[in-house]
């Protein structure tokens, strides 16, 4: 049975967080929409950290259809009610906030070039070539998520996530293959690192401002890439050392499997959260994500050391899953989603789109009741 009230965070009733998934249902402008605040309200309550799908904040991070914004204090009506929505039964709201940088379109842009550490496209189908940021437009990107801070927390959220992960433009900036740069932002690995850790103290700037009671400051981050040159775990490790004293409250590792091993040393048998979790050594909480459902997985990577542990899919799944176990009603518990159900589980169309490109990871369930994926 699930230890639920242990935390290292006297805040935070339990150690089940949700993590930030893409739901693409926010109105055109980057408005939270009703469909997201019922959303919200029908998945929220039981964990104890919610993580709320990514906001951009400058005009030209966005990096798909449907994504939220907190560029600008217009947004603050929708983002409060966001907030509220979330905070039900004493869960923490935390806001993700990123920039997409060469991760999106002139498209999605509306006729503006991508913008990136440097002129590299992704090593992705129909990928664009972005536009080198100048130094002072980093600087004002900067900015801009210490202005996105400042709105979180006048919005009402307990937190805010950054975003360096997903290849996004925090990671671009560290990765070797996409940052290209001879000022201060780039260069070797301690140079990639810049642009991330002066975010993060923007950030710190905002909180000690603005906030009035304790603000949540956590970091996401995927451990490698395989391009050449790419992020590599020992780039990361060495990252991580420094992130663990840099004054964040959580690390979240993004990865498709909690027990993932080395994409690129495939030598290396010992999965990349024990690695992390051997670096940073106690001085910064850890939450781990990737393929849990079952209570005995979750409980599976806390006995590992790891203090918070990430529901994504089976979350959507199961809206109720932290009170089923508290109840001992694990039995009762969903692991396959029922078409059928999509309503009440507050899926849109756009966010059902979205899932069925997940496929069998879905584990949909068809009219006959049968598993469409065997």
């Amino acid at each position: 049975m699930l230890n639920l009230i242990e935390t290292i965070f006297a805040t935070i009733k339990n150690r089940v967080v949700i993590p930030p998934m893409t739901e693409g249902s926010s109105l055109e402008d980057g408005s939270v929409s009703r469909d997201e605040l019922y959303y919200f309200d029908t998945h929220t309550g039981g964990v104890g950290m919610f993580i709320a799908p990514v906001a951009n904040v400058s005009e030209d991070g966005k990096g798909f259809e449907g994504e939220l914004s907190i560029t600008d204090d217009c947004f603050l009506p929708g983002l409060t009610n966001m907030a509220k929505a979330i905070k039900k039964d004493g869960t923490k709201a935390i806001l993700q906030i990123f920039h997409a940088g060469r991760m999106s379109s002139k498209a999605i842009l509306r006729g503006t070039q991508t913008v990136s550490a440097s002129a590299v496209a992704a090593p992705r189908p129909n990928a664009e070539t972005p536009r080198e940021l100048t130094t002072e437009e980093v600087e004002q990107i900067i900015v801009d998520f210490g202005e996105a801070t400042r709105r979180a927390i006048q919005a009402g959220f307990d937190g805010v996530e950054l975003h360096g992960a997903n290849t996004y433009l925090m990671q671009q900036f560290f990765s070797p293959h996409s940052n290209k740069r001879t000022d201060k932002f780039g260069g070797d690995v301690k140079g990639r690192m810049t642009f991330d850790l002066e975010i993060i103290k923007s950030v710190k700037k905002a909180i000690d401002e603005y906030a009035t009671e304790p603000f949540i400051l956590g970091y996401r981050i995927s451990p490698e890439e395989i391009e050449e040159p790419g992020i590599r775990l020992e780039d990361t490790l060495q990252f991580v050392d420094v992130l663990a004293d840099s004054g964040i409250d959580y690390l979240h590792i993004s990865m498709g499997s909690a027990w993932r091993t080395s994409l690129n040393n495939r030598e290396d048998k010992t999965p990349i959260v024990l690695h992390i979790k051997e670096t940073v050594n106690g001085r910064v909480p850890l939450i781990s994500v990737g393929s849990i459902e079952t209570p005995a997985q979750a409980e599976e990577v806390m006995d590992a050391g790891i203090e918070f542990v990430a529901l994504g899919r089976e979350s959507i799944r199961e809206p109720q899953w932290v009170q089923k176990v508290e109840a001992g009603q694990e039995d009762t518990i969903r692991y396959t989603l029922d078409k059928n159900d999509m309503e009440e589980l507050g899926i849109n169309p756009a966010f059902a789109n979205f899932l069925e490109m997940l496929g069998a990871d879905m584990h949909f369930v068809g009219e006959e009741g049968k598993d469409n994926f065997g």
